[in-house]
């Protein structure tokens, strides 16, 4: 079975190893580029008040990375040592090992239980919701498209879990710490794209913005014989708008997709066309 990951480059050149190792044909095709914010000052600016905040909700492990990036000893104030008791909230075990690789003490640390049902923002509410005051200042770190330098340092836009944190009366607070960007495919990327749209892969998505830059890039392309594994309902539910013929959902850690791939016969029924 050939697998295309489309995970952020160096993300997905991990899962590739990982596929390969189990026997998968796993080829890299990255959906989304990842770089910093050009425009640093609000970022730069939430770094040093970083004692402040209550709780920093992280939304992924490229979160984690950029906004550590300039200065590692920043997660000395998540150190159980470290001055304040600011917790750092993550949404799945990726950015809970990307947490603690930039130094946050576990005992910092919240995320949803290793048994959740899905690895997300309302299963980490579920969680630290009860720890909010309505007092504290809680700081959303994530990724913004590629728009204004303003748009993206003011992080706009209000998600699912920033209501929930300002329906307790707590001040929520966002900012992009990475931009995102759609791929610039080259012609052996799209040749690849092209052919795995109807020789039985199968598009490991872990986002529901790679499923619409892939149907940017291809914008003629049918997908009724895709085949689609996708890390959450909601990416899913992007995947059958695309048109994808079969789409099938997992939780994001590599034991449940690669369970996944091994276990279901509308992804093994038909390999690659040699």
């Amino acid at each position: 079975m050939r697998v295309i990951v489309t995970r952020p480059e160096r993300e997905a050149q991990r899962w590739v190893i990982d596929l390969s190792a189990q026997g998968f044909q796993a080829l890299a095709l990255p959906l989304i580029r990842i770089g910093p914010v050009h425009n640093q000052t609000e970022l730069t600016k939430v770094r040093r008040q970083l004692a402040q905040y209550a709780g920093v909700m992280f939304v992924s492990a490229n979160a984690v990375d950029y906004f550590f990036a300039s200065d590692a000893s920043l997660a000395d104030g998540l150190h159980t040592t470290g001055h304040g008791k600011t917790r750092a909230w993550a949404t799945g075990p990726g950015t809970a090992k990307a947490l603690l690789r930039a130094g946050v003490a576990p005992e910092r640390l919240d995320m949803p239980p290793s048994d959740a049902a899905q690895f997300d923002s309302e299963a980490l509410w579920q969680v630290v919701g009860p720890q909010l005051r309505a007092a504290d200042r809680v700081l959303i770190v994530r990724g913004a498209d590629a728009l204004d330098d303003a748009e993206l340092t003011a992080g706009s836009g209000r998600d699912w879990f920033a209501g929930k944190v300002a329906a307790t009366g707590a001040q929520v607070e966002l900012v992009a710490a990475y931009q995102r960007q759609a791929p610039d495919f080259s012609t052996d990327e799209r040749a690849l794209a092209c052919r795995a749209a109807r020789d039985g892969s199968v598009w490991l998505f872990s986002s529901a913005q790679a499923v619409r830059n892939l149907q940017a890039a291809l914008p003629q392309q049918s997908w009724v014989q895709g085949r689609a594994l996708a890390t959450h309902a909601r990416i899913a539910a992007a995947a059958r708008s695309a048109g994808f013929g079969v789409v099938l959902e997992s939780r994001p850690t590599l034991t449940d997709v690669l369970a996944a791939l091994k276990s279901s016969d509308e992804l093994r029924r038909q390999g690659p066309s040699r």
